[in-house]
């Protein structure tokens, strides 16, 4: 049933994710929105046997040493001992196994760790390795080159959507990497209260890394978008202080805040990424990186994920 909606009914999981996935159902729609279900069917035993296998020490070592710093104040992850840290070590250590070029990014930990709140560790570990592969291909590589290329183009987003913001920014020399680099590589994970943003994953699953841009839009724009607002900023470190304090402009269970996440369009995103990546490409030819390639909803990531059945 499942497939026959993913892939004929779209209108109908589009309304699904935009009015919010039910909670007691997200273990079983972000794997099949993202194309994980499909990978795990296909490598059945794979997390298991990387699982069992030893990690680099060095790699052990950095996870280990961010256990503690993941949502210490969960009940889940307050035990050193406890099964959500555990769970967690699994999942990146496997992780390092499966992308050994690659290995573990800090920001991947955050990330692992609403998954393992919402489904088990062998979901959990698909999960990040489409988020990772799929739809946010090099942002957890060692040239960050997804996240740079984003940046690039948050910098139009904000022209485009929020210009007297955007504005502000240009004069203060504040620069999207300076503050939105956590926000786009953790997920907003540490910057919307929980529930909000367990509903903004809900979107990303659904339209890809548009949603990241479209919800930095929307804070950028809650703190910066009054005259008033922007008048309290008189600086570069005064206008980087009030982005970074940015949860507090969003309630948690904010309809009102995802509404204008949806509503935030991006009419020319595909050609602008066109642009972008021309621009790219010139100063920076050596590189081999293409956002194109990427998803941007879940028809594609999941698509891709039947192919290789």
């Amino acid at each position: 049933q499942w497939d026959r909606i993913l892939s004929k009914k779209s209108s109908k999981v589009k309304v699904q994710c935009q009015k919010g996935i039910p909670a007691s159902l997200r273990a079983k729609c972000w794997p099949l929105l993202c194309g994980a279900a499909n990978r795990m069917k296909q490598h059945e035993n794979l997390y298991e046997t990387l699982d069992e296998q030893p990690a680099l020490q060095s790699w052990v070592d950095v996870i280990e040493r961010d256990l503690d710093r993941q949502f210490p104040f969960h009940e889940m992850f307050q035990s050193k001992d406890g099964h959500g840290q555990r769970g967690l070590f699994r999942v990146l250590k496997a992780y390092t196994q499966y992308q050994p070029d690659e290995g573990y990014c800090q920001a991947q930990g955050p990330v692992a760790a609403v998954l393992l709140m919402n489904m088990p560790a062998q979901e959990a570990f698909w999960c990040l390795v489409q988020i990772s592969e799929q739809y946010l291909p090099g942002y957890y590589s060692p040239l960050l080159e997804g996240v740079l290329f984003d940046a690039a183009m948050l910098t139009w987003v904000l022209k485009k959507t929020c210009p007297a913001a955007h504005k502000h920014l240009q004069n203060h020399g504040v620069e999207p990497l300076m503050f939105a680099t956590d926000w786009l590589m953790c997920l907003f994970t540490r910057h919307l209260p929980f529930n909000t943003l367990l509903r903004v994953w809900d979107l990303f699953f659904c339209y890809g890394v548009r949603v990241l841009l479209q919800v930095a839009a929307v804070l950028v724009r809650r703190v910066l978008g009054r005259a008033e607002q922007r008048k309290q900023c008189q600086g570069q470190m005064e206008t980087l202080e009030k982005l970074r304090g940015v949860k507090e402009q969003v309630h948690d269970e904010d309809d009102e805040f995802i509404a204008e996440v949806r509503f935030l369009h991006l009419i020319d995103l595909e050609k602008q990424t066109e642009k972008e990546l021309e621009k790219w490409r010139k100063e920076k030819p050596s590189s081999t990186f293409d956002p194109r390639g990427r998803c941007h909803g879940y028809r594609k990531a999941w698509a891709r994920a039947r192919q290789h059945e």
